[in-house]
């Protein structure tokens, strides 16, 4: 692959030869090491503790993900002999809506994170909701729906739920921030208290057409403006790392979710990508007018490398990956979830076991947070087997979901679906995926797009990088052609649909 160096930004390059990755995740974190072809020389990786204190309750300690994240990141610089002054930039992806207010002058939060998958604050979500045009404002400013996946609610929760919280919150004592702002805020030694777009485009309190923290959502949640990061482009300068007594500048961040589609080169309107992660998000590039979505889609923002942004629809499912590792660490039905499609494929013949793992609530179209996980289907003969199958078809179903809802809104039939993320290498998950879509199911060489679409924006950034030669750069892996009848296809749909109705308003 040929780099183009721009004018102003070459000096930058001279004697550097990487761009680092930082892939902070839901359940781990990680740093990628990237050369200037684009390719991965290196990665490192280490899980992290998940924190379950109540029913419904999703907590992560910020301490531990920035210790994880910076071992993790000196680490891959170690291992591969990489000096500060060889590295030309960071660029960051990270688990979105997560939650962090810390204390500005000691650099403590004040709690644990409260993750995007929990549902404490469902009760806040409903008081909003009966204000009156709130539903309406939400969706004409932010795109988003009032839910309690975003961060406004747990904002607004650890305010008035953390002793002493709230009158240092006034005093402009208090700091908010999603993951890529902690770790920026951390990296930078207190200097640097910023977000991008994206990221700030998930919080449920940003207009995303003004470019502007919304003041009426602020005032809703009692939120100070002296607690929100400045926002900026996805491709901009963040601040520094300071290694070896070099700084070397932070130019990239995104939420995961748009990195991967940035990473997947969907840079035109109409192009489309699925990332099947912790929980499973699919992405449609619709250009640089904001439109809502009329069938339960959500409306966000693509990443920016200059003043023109981009928007984008997209379906949300809360439980993907993180199903096969519930299969794994809480069933103990599997020794490691890369073992789920040898044991789906002993399955033979047709089966009647459903899996809805709405552990934390249905995400698009239905955003039912009451909804629970169910197993339908369970007969004298039912084995591990079946329920490894189901649980693993749950992941196309919910994909399915998504995809007829943007059908609708875009008008216009899918030719193709990109996929990435860990379970995307799963061969019988994407089988079964092009099978009840009925079209065709792309997987790049190289399928750690999301982190890739961190280090792209970064290397654009600093002259690297161009989007001619990101798209060139993309090659499909395998491609999987649908071999599923329409008659079986519809009907194991419509069993799919029949269990998630059931699992709707549990609580």
């Amino acid at each position: 692959m040929s780099l183009i160096f721009n004018k102003k930004s070459s000096p930058i390059m001279k004697g550097k030869k990487y761009i680092i990755a930082i892939d902070q995740g839901t359940t781990s974190c990680r740093a990628l090491l990237i050369d200037k072809k684009g390719n991965i020389e290196g990665i490192a990786q280490r899980e992290f503790t998940q924190i379950y204190p109540k029913s419904g309750w999703v907590e992560h300690d910020p301490k531990e993900i920035w210790s994880t994240q910076r071992e993790i990141l000196k680490k891959v610089l170690i291992e591969h002999e990489v000096k500060a002054t060889e590295v030309a930039a960071i660029g960051i992806t990270n688990q979105r809506e997560t939650t962090v207010v810390w204390d500005k002058n000691t650099g403590e939060p004040l709690c644990n994170a409260i993750v995007w998958q929990d549902k404490r604050t469902a009760k806040i979500c409903e008081k909003l909701r009966k204000q009156k045009g709130m539903l309406n404002h939400v969706r004409n400013t932010t795109g988003l729906v009032i839910d309690s996946y975003f961060s406004g609610t747990k904002i607004n929760w650890i305010l008035d739920n953390v002793k002493g919280a709230r009158t240092k919150a006034n005093k402009g004592e208090l700091l908010f921030g999603t993951i890529d702002t902690w770790l920026i805020w951390k990296l930078s030694k207190g200097k640097s208290h910023v977000t991008d777009y994206t990221n700030a485009s998930r919080t449920l309190i940003y207009d995303i057409q003004k470019l502007r923290w919304d003041p009426k959502m602020l005032k809703a949640l009692k939120i100070p403006t002296s607690m929100l990061p400045n926002v900026q482009a996805s491709a901009s300068h963040f601040g520094v790392w300071t290694y070896e007594g070099v700084d070397i500048p932070i130019t990239g961040v995104a939420g995961d979710q748009q990195s991967a589609l940035f990473g997947q080169a969907c840079f035109e309107p109409g192009t489309a990508k699925n990332t099947y992660g912790t929980g499973c998000f699919l992405l449609l590039n619709i250009g640089e007018k904001f439109k809502k979505s009329k069938n339960g889609l959500l409306t966000t923002m693509c990443c920016t490398t200059d003043d023109k942004v981009q928007y984008a629809f997209e379906g949300s499912v809360f439980i993907a990956g993180a199903a096969i590792q519930w299969l794994r660490d809480a069933m103990k039905i599997l020794l490691d979830a890369s073992d789920s499609g040898y044991f789906a494929n002993k399955v033979k013949g047709d089966h009647e076991v459903v899996v809805v793992p709405a552990f934390a609530g249905l995400g698009a179209p239905y955003w039912d947070m009451y909804a629970r996980g169910a197993i339908f289907g369970l007969t004298r003969d039912s084995s591990r087997e079946h329920v490894i199958k189901a649980t693993l078809e749950s992941l196309a179903y919910q994909s399915r979901d998504v995809i007829d809802a943007m059908v609708k809104d875009a008008g216009k039939a899918l030719d193709s679906l990109k996929v990435d993320g860990g379970a995307c290498a799963n061969n019988f998950l994407m089988q079964f995926q092009a099978d009840i879509l009925g079209v065709q199911v792309e997987r790049p060489k190289v399928i750690e797009t999301t982190a890739m679409g961190a280090a792209y924006l970064a290397g654009i950034q600093v002259g690297l990088w161009n989007k001619t030669i990101i798209t060139k750069n993309r090659k499909v892996e395998k491609t999987f052609a649908p071999k599923m009848e329409d008659k079986q296809r519809n009907k194991l749909y419509k069993q799919w649909q029949k269990a998630v109705k059931r699992t709707m308003d549990w609580l």
